[in-house]
Order: C-alpha cells, then sequence, then structure tokens
C-alpha cells in the first residue's frame, strides 16, 4: 500500500488526509502541538467558549462530502444551521443594516436603507454570481499552475468573457461605478478583507465573493467552528487515518528530484508521499533550507493579521446577531494605514462575533461571548503592546457610540490575540492570516501552487497556497492537492 505524510493539522491537511485514505492510501498526519485544528482552536473560562480563529461558514457541502467519500451519512456525525441574518452593520451616525440571507432580500431591503436602486442592486449581485460561475473552475477548484487547467471548456468561456470579470480595476472603483450610497459601497468594500486585502488594490473580480453568502447562505454548525476540524478528525480515526500528536516535523527529506519522507525530533519517515499544510514560507525557511527558494512567490505583500479580544460580557445586547460589523468613518485611510504604514488605523473597523446568539451555552445566563476583531498590518517589529493597549481603547469606543453603552463595565474575561502570537500558535509568517494578500490583479497567479516545481511527490495545501484561505479555500486545496496526486 502507498503511503502518505501530512505535515500539520489544519483543516486543510486533515481533509487532505482523509481524502488520500479514500484513495487508498496509508495515512500519517504529524501535528508539532498537542491539538489538531490549526487556527481552529477553542478557548473556554469561567463558563464561556469561544472558537479562537476562523467565525464564518459558508459552502458547507465542502465538508459533507468528505463524509460522502466513506458512504457515511454528514448529518450523522457533522450538522449545521442557515442563518437568517448574513451580518448586522453599524455606523457610528446611527444608521444599522441587517443584511438578509438571500439576494432578493438584501437588494429590497439595502434598497430602502441606503436609498439606491434595487435594480441596480440586484443587477450587482447578478453580476457577482455570474463571475464566480466563471472563474470558480478556473480559480478554485483546479490548478492554476497545469497547462492542461485552460485546455477545458470553462477556461476557454472564462477568458471569453474576461472583460466581464474587472480585473482591470479595484474592487472598490468597481463599487464607485455601481453605487452613490458611501455606506453601500462601504459595506461592498469589506469583502476584500476575506482575504486579507485592500478593496483600493484587490481587483474588481473579488466582487464575487457575496455571492458565497447570498446564494450559498452563510452557517453555523452545532458545536461551534471548532466542530468542522473535529468531526474531519473523528472521520479519519473511524478510517485508519494515523495521527502522531507533539511531533513537529523538522525536516522534508528528498532524494535527488524527490521527496522520499520527513524527519521529526525524533526519528525518520520515509512515505510515496508528503503534503505540506504548513504555512508555506515555513515549508522552505524550516524543513526545505537547502532547497532553491521560490523568492518571488515567498517575498509577496503579505495578507493582513489580526488583533482579537476575546470578551466575556456579562450582560446581553439584543442588536447583535453571530456576525457584526462596526465600520470605520475613513476606509481609505484604515486600509492605506494597514498595508502601507504598517499600523493601525486611529478608527479601525471592529467585527463582533457572537456566537452564544447560535448556541447559548457558549455563555453563562445573561452573558455573552464576544470574538472582537479589528483587521491589522502583519508583524515587522512594531510595538504590539503599544498597539494592543491603543487598539482596545478605540474599539470600546467605537462600540460603546454604536450601541449606547459603555462595554468596558461589562468585561468579566479577556484574552488577546496578536500578529505575534498568531504566528507562534500557528505558524503563520509574520501573523499573516491569509499569506499572500490579493491586492494585485496577477495575485491568484503568484500564489504558491499545490505542488513542487522542484521535488516529485512534494505537495502543498492550506490556506498561504493556491487557491486561498479561508475555510472553503483550504478544503478546495485539499480537493485539488488529493487530484493532482490521483493523476
Amino acid at each position: 500500500m502507498k503511503s502518505a505524510i501530512i505535515i500539520g493539522s489544519g483543516v486543510a491537511g486533515l481533509a487532505a488526509a482523509v481524502r488520500l485514505k479514500a484513495q487508498g492510501y496509508e495515512v500519517t498526519v504529524f501535528e508539532g502541538g498537542a491539538q489538531i485544528g490549526g487556527k481552529l482552536g477553542i478557548f473556554e473560562s469561567k463558563g464561556y467558549r469561544w472558537d479562537t480563529g476562523p467565525s464564518l461558514f459558508t459552502m458547507p457541502t465542502l465538508v459533507d462530502e468528505l463524509f460522502a467519500l466513506f458512504n457515511e451519512n454528514p448529518t450523522d456525525h457533522f450538522t449545521y444551521q442557515q442563518q437568517e441574518v448574513i451580518c448586522n452593520y453599524f455606523w457610528e451616525d446611527g444608521t444599522r443594516f441587517s443584511a438578509p440571507k438571500s439576494m432578493e432580500g438584501f437588494a429590497e431591503k439595502a434598497a430602502s436603507t441606503f436609498n439606491e436602486s434595487k435594480k441596480t442592486i440586484a443587477d450587482y449581485l447578478k453580476r457577482s454570481s455570474l463571475k464566480y460561475e466563471l472563474t470558480a473552475p478556473l480559480f478554485l477548484d483546479q490548478s492554476l499552475h497545469k497547462l492542461s487547467t485552460y485546455a477545458s471548456f470553462k477556461a476557454v468561456k472564462a477568458v471569453a468573457k474576461m472583460s466581464q470579470l474587472d480585473l482591470s480595476n479595484t474592487l472598490n472603483k468597481v463599487n464607485e461605478n455601481h453605487f452613490k450610497s458611501k455606506k453601500l459601497i462601504q459595506l461592498f468594500n469589506r469583502y476584500a478583507t476575506y482575504n486579507g486585502s485592500s478593496p483600493y488594490k484587490t481587483p474588481g473580480i473579488m466582487s464575487m465573493i457575496p455571492t458565497l453568502e447570498m446564494q450559498f447562505g452563510t452557517y453555523f454548525p452545532h458545536g461551534g467552528m471548532r466542530s468542522i476540524v473535529e468531526s474531519i478528525y473523528q472521520l479519519g480515526l473511524r478510517h485508519r487515518v494515523n495521527y502522531r500528536l507533539n511531533e513537529k516535523v523538522t525536516a522534508i527529506n528528498y532524494d535527488g528530484n524527490t521527496a522520499t519522507g520527513i524527519t521529526t525530533k525524533t526519528e525518520n519517515y520515509t512515505a510515496d508521499v508528503v503534503v505540506s499544510n504548513m504555512d508555506v514560507f515555513y515549508s522552505y525557511d524550516q524543513l526545505l533550507p537547502n532547497l532553491k527558494r521560490p523568492n518571488k512567490i515567498l517575498s509577496q505583500e503579505k495578507s493582513s493579521s489580526a488583533i482579537i479580544f476575546y470578551w466575556g460580557i456579562k450582560k446581553q445586547f439584543p442588536k447583535l446577531d453571530l456576525h457584526n460589523i462596526f465600520f470605520g468613518n475613513d476606509y481609505e485611510q484604515e486600509f492605506d494605514a494597514l498595508f502601507d504604514k504598517k499600523k493601525l488605523a486611529n478608527d479601525s473597523t471592529v467585527y463582533v462575533h457572537v456566537s452564544s446568539k447560535a448556541q447559548v451555552l457558549d455563555a453563562p445566563e445573561g452573558s455573552e461571548n464576544w470574538f472582537v476583531m479589528v483587521n491589522a498590518p502583519t508583524n515587522v517589529g512594531q510595538n504590539w503592546n503599544a498597539i494592543v493597549a491603543a487598539a482596545r481603547q478605540q474599539v470600546i469606543k467605537k462600540l460603546g457610540i454604536c450601541l449606547s453603552d459603555n462595554i468596558a463595565d461589562y468585561i468579566e474575561v479577556e484574552e488577546v490575540l496578536d500578529p505575534i502570537k498568531i504566528d507562534d500558535r500557528t505558524a503563520s509568517h509574520q501573523g499573516s492570516l491569509y499569506g499572500t494578500s490579493s491586492n494585485s490583479k496577477f495575485a491568484a497567479f503568484l500564489r504558491h501552487p499545490n505542488f513542487s516545481k522542484q521535488l516529485k511527490n512534494l505537495y502543498f495545501c492550506g490556506g498561504s497556497v493556491h487557491p486561498g484561505g479561508g475555510i472553503p479555500l483550504c478544503l478546495k486545496s485539499a480537493h485539488i492537492v488529493s487530484n493532482l496526486i490521483a493523476e
């Protein structure tokens, strides 16, 4: 039986493991830490529970199909509920918008709230769907770095309609061309942050991202976001995937131009296939130090990082839903600070995730568990103690204005995550959440491929390689890798 080694147990590594097991490989997953899951961690204190990483869940069928590989019924092991409200949006002038789950409902309600034409909004969303339909088979479902990808009918169709993809305009310019309302432009500009980019730099093709929410829906997994990786892990256990925790990989071994296995802190292991779910920068820096580095790819601008406050709030706020955004007053200045000045703006947009809205046991009775995040630059040596302290004050001030209350009075539990800790805990270079940014129209092609161009039998999955960061794209990267190996 052929063997496969997976380095790292993030969601992509776990998914790659079960996919290769379904192909008949003997699979072993090596994890340097004591827990599986990568960024999808968990934290509990004084009756509160938080998912420590990604909080938005779309396209749950990408998880379901892993169970189908073994003829299992997904609902026996992993369940979720669709959210009626995508997100609640707040501005300091008192404007509030609760985004419905459907395109029709969104267009109607947004037209009323932002004094825009319903038809204009509906047309924008239809164009968003078209972009996704044209590009997903090319950009998301296959390797961009294989010539065979471009020989398909779908690829030819996408190229033929290239002018409709808005590759030459920024996302902000596309939105300004469609809408008059500055608030609605800001709302749609926000989607650049889904891959850690700036709406003033990322190409207009990113306007397809709303499709993921409005066409496919947003969901909350029962048991929280952590249940995503737990369910895939248990699936692997049932089908004899081997997991070796607390065994850090120190090298990827190769003979000539072929990967042959790995070395850990205790011994050497051989395998027919090696898949790295480790951040691609560290894969080369720590595991392949003598291999020629793809410097052009590794030196690409990193995506944004984050400062996250995990707050136990001893009060309930009816205005809040599962996902909530409190916008800053100068969005362009905010992203200029993040990417050009490598600092936090004085008035940053704040995201608040409250899983106890969907799962009441995540907080004590009468309380809420707040996951409070502001986008941050990657770590390049800044004074993070000072930045975090200033961010805390600014966040409390903004939330206080929008919710008409003094939030500081209700914080009874607090834990903080910053770019340095993100790097330390998840081996994400400089604390980047999504690997490289998408701040150019060529960014998709400059992400590292899902295979090594130097070593046969070496593959890469996860948020730092193609097709990108976020749970759906990480799961797609695992699928792409398994297809490449099968070929």
